[in-house]
């Protein structure tokens, strides 16, 4: 993703930027790559909120207090990657953690991301998978021990570059994207008709407001996503994850099916494997031997449950976080102006949680942004790497 051309207006967000369906990395160092992915997104990105836009939506890096290679400089390095339709902002705190516990982190920028919703009508799994794999060779440059972290759709594609690297030591996976609907695959027969209707190339035209998450929905979006869970799916048949995998989802996720990542936990060979699993029927999980099960239920905070969008952020963040100036109120956007008014201005007036319709039922809901267990969930990060084999020659 290289910036191209001179001074480019702001597109429309429903056109592509020609700037950023692609992967091309630089051949020097990820300073580099993220020098001239912001001036990509530069190009974009021209009003009052230039620069809040830029800093989230670009790919960062993070080092160590320490130096404590055996071979390499640093013994531990994780490749971060947000999940579809998000930015590396949504990295950010997990990416702060796993710096305290002496990680070289790096957290890349997938193709058609992080400048308008537009750039996903072209992007494809491949592209996506080309940013994986090239931060995943750049960090095996630097640590004895690489490790693969992803949310929802960069939760397939770390397991994906997992089965194709074997440097890679174990993953981190955060409501991974393991199997969605079937219906995704569909997504795509609109481009046999969309040169004569426009609108067909979009699952969702919405306001856009959010820094750093598309809100309109491209079509193209979810066929990329179900043909890279595809191909995941095919390799993964006959060639289990042998590595230690983590993993944290809600039971309530709309979004993915989180069946299929308990059943990922529970068959993949690794004793260590863990799941920690956000539910509003704890006792439900306790035939599920690696998994920590958490009542998401948290009544006084007006929390019915948790939700795919809740996992990875906790609830001091400044823009998601409970007193964030976000609110997803999208799923009133179109049916009913007067809900999605009170739920974006009046906090004190709705729910939160994920978007079920029993949770939608006891009243006017917010999608849920933020993890009230977050901190527990560091807790839980924490305890499974202290279990992790070390490297020792």
């Amino acid at each position: 993703m290289l910036p191209g051309g001179g001074p480019l207006q702001r597109p429309d967000r429903l056109h592509s930027s020609g700037l950023n369906a692609h992967f091309t990395g630089p051949a020097g160092s990820f300073a580099e790559y993220i020098a001239s992915t912001r001036a990509m997104l530069a190009q974009v990105h021209t009003g009052a909120d230039s620069r809040q836009r830029i800093d989230g939506n670009a790919p960062f890096e993070l080092y160590p207090q320490l130096r404590d290679g055996l071979h390499k400089p640093y013994r531990r390095g994780i490749l971060l990657t947000h999940g579809l339709s998000d930015s590396p902002y949504h990295m950010r705190h997990l990416a702060a953690f796993f710096q305290r516990q002496n990680f070289r982190v790096m957290a890349v920028l997938l193709p058609g991301h992080g400048t308008v919703p537009g750039d996903l009508l072209d992007a494809s799994w491949q592209e996506w998978g080309k940013a994986v794999a090239y931060g995943t060779g750049l960090l095996a440059g630097e640590v004895d021990e690489l490790y693969l972290g992803g949310f929802s759709a960069g939760g397939a594609l770390s397991v994906r570059q997992s089965l194709l690297d074997e440097r890679v030591r174990g993953l981190f996976l955060f409501a991974p994207a393991l199997k969605i609907s079937w219906r995704a695959r569909l997504a795509n027969l609109h481009k046999f008709y969309s040169w004569l209707v426009p609108g067909a190339k979009w699952l969702d035209v919405l306001p856009d407001r959010d820094l750093y998450k598309y809100e309109s929905f491209a079509r193209n979006a979810a066929a990329q996503t179900y043909a890279l869970i595809a191909d995941l799916q095919a390799k993964m048949h006959g060639h289990p994850v042998t590595v230690p995998s983590f993993a944290a989802a809600s039971m309530e996720d709309t979004t993915v099916d989180t069946m299929a990542t308990l059943r990922f936990i529970d068959t993949m060979p690794h004793p260590l494997n863990r799941l920690v699993l956000y539910t509003t029927d704890p006792a439900a999980a306790a035939e599920w031997p690696k998994v920590e099960a958490v009542n998401s239920v948290v009544l006084e905070q007006r929390i019915l449950s948790s939700a795919h969008t809740a996992i990875v952020l906790p609830p001091d963040d400044g823009h998601y976080g409970i007193a964030g100036g976000y609110a997803n109120c999208l799923h009133y956007y179109h049916a009913d102006a007067e809900s999605y008014e009170v739920c974006r201005t009046r906090p004190d007036s709705v729910w939160l949680g994920e978007l079920t319709r029993q949770n939608l039922n006891v009243g006017i809901l917010r999608r849920l942004m933020y993890n009230p267990n977050f901190a527990a969930l560091q807790d839980s990060m924490r305890r499974f790497i202290e279990t992790l084999p070390e490297q020792t020659d």
